[in-house]
């Protein structure tokens, strides 16, 4: 996501490069080329004027230090207007109140609702400690039910269903009523969409909020759409009064117009983002952390928080030790990639890396990329996983051949793995692991 929008800023950037100061005609042709790059975005003409004249009005009143150069004090002042654009500051749900919460999940059809639901799940149950109830609210469209089972049973939480009932606003009020008798903290409720918005879906999205008081009301709007994820957004709001939005489909080929336009019109604050189909793959939306990302300044601060899930500490300490007696193994090396790749897709790993956005944008990678090195590795026995000083040159012949590689490919993994074991050694040496720890209380 905004891989265009991060080159153009870049570009309208350096037509400040090497000017002395900043002055009305060298800011006018910058945001000249910031409103082309925003609507390229596909940012909405009046969302990217108000932006560009806010811009505007806050460079020409700064005072440029000498230690500062005119694009450098730009970018600051673009990225302080992004993050406001998009709502300044980070938005959670509100899980206050008497239980059963319920939260109600609206939008149209295809945009993602169910597959978000099954996310949230995960998430209240994971971070939150709370034990939700999912609830099939979707009576028309004939797979609705069956793919929240097949989700209840991937999160681990519990579903209601009436199945061959049609009557959406008794099934959620049915499953209120089970919730608070059976103890459940959150009741969460999938909707049913349409293909385009209709009367007759916004009278029962409406009816359906209306005799729940839901404690949240989520819209879910596909991120790939663009504008028109945003004028969905305007036609639910003056119906439903959503309290937040949620995007989805961040990872596919968007160019991030719905993420830098919705807050702007509806005035809701966007409170999660989703990609890929992983049930771990929906996170909080942190405007100043897009916006960092959008200047390729990249996002560590998310980086850290992905580690961290997947962080054992009990796991790190024993790490630790067999690192600091030299026994890092490969069923160490092994579990590390499997860590790696539940913290998402390695190109959105690596571009939260400063400079990292630029230098893959027409890289090719994604978890595939681990397969050789699983294969290599599961080829071994397990004496050779757990003493690599035993991989001679037929041993790692025979790997070669039954794992489908190259004996150049087990080489390199090889080096690979000793170089690692000399890194995390050091890093062991250097207290990372208790850093981490302090890091997570």
């Amino acid at each position: 996501m905004f891989d265009n929008l991060i080159d153009r800023l870049e570009h309208s950037f350096k037509l400040l490069k090497g000017e002395g100061r900043i002055t009305e005609i060298n800011v006018a042709e910058t945001l000249k080329d910031i409103r082309k790059a925003l609507l390229d975005a596909d940012v909405s003409y009046k969302v990217a004027k108000s932006f560009c004249d806010e811009v505007k009005q806050k460079a020409l009143g700064q005072n440029v230090l000498k230690a500062v150069r005119p694009g450098q004090m730009m970018t600051k002042i673009v990225h302080d207007e992004l993050a406001l654009l998009m709502g300044g500051d980070v938005v959670e749900m509100n899980l206050k109140g008497p239980r059963p919460l319920v939260v109600l999940v609206a939008g149209l059809q295809g945009s993602g609702k169910t597959t978000f639901s099954g996310k949230l799940a995960l998430m209240l149950k994971s971070k939150k400690s709370m034990r939700p109830l999912l609830t099939a609210c979707d009576v028309y469209r004939p797979a609705a039910i069956e793919q929240l089972k097949v989700l209840a049973t991937q999160t681990g939480a519990d579903l209601y269903t009436e199945e061959g009932v049609m009557q959406p606003v008794s099934i959620a009020k049915n499953a209120i009523r089970h919730a608070k008798t059976m103890g459940y903290d959150v009741v969460i409720v999938d909707t049913a969409g349409r293909l385009a918005i209709d009367e007759q879906m916004m009278t029962e999205i409406k009816a359906i909020k209306d005799s729940i008081q839901p404690n949240e009301t989520l819209f879910v709007v596909d991120s790939m759409t663009g504008q028109d994820a945003v004028e969905t957004a305007r036609a639910f709001n003056e119906r439903l009064h959503f309290d937040g939005v949620v995007l989805t489909k961040l990872d596919g080929d968007t160019r991030g117009g719905a993420a830098l336009s919705i807050r702007a019109v509806v005035h809701k604050p966007i409170k999660f983002v989703s990609s890929g189909e992983k049930m771990e793959a929906l996170e909080l939306f942190y405007p100043k952390r897009i916006a960092d990302r959008i200047l390729g300044m990249g996002d560590i601060v998310s980086l850290v928080e992905k580690a961290q899930e997947q962080y054992n500490e009990e796991e790190a300490r024993k790490l630790q030790k067999r690192l600091a007696k030299d026994q890092f193994s490969f069923n160490d090396f092994y579990d590390q990639i499997q860590q790696i790749k539940k913290m998402g897709n390695v190109k959105d790993l690596a571009s939260m890396i400063p400079g990292m956005s630029k230098a893959l944008k027409d890289v090719d990678i994604d978890n595939s990329a681990f397969k050789g090195a699983e294969a290599i590795i599961l080829s071994m026995t397990p004496r050779e996983r757990d003493q690599p000083s035993l991989l001679n040159g037929s041993r790692r012949k025979r790997i070669a051949e039954g794992s489908g590689r190259s004996i150049v490919e087990v080489n390199r993994l090889i080096k690979q793995f000793e170089d690692s074991r000399k890194l995390m050694k050091s890093a062991a040496g250097g207290k990372l692991p208790a850093l981490m720890a302090q890091k997570r209380r």
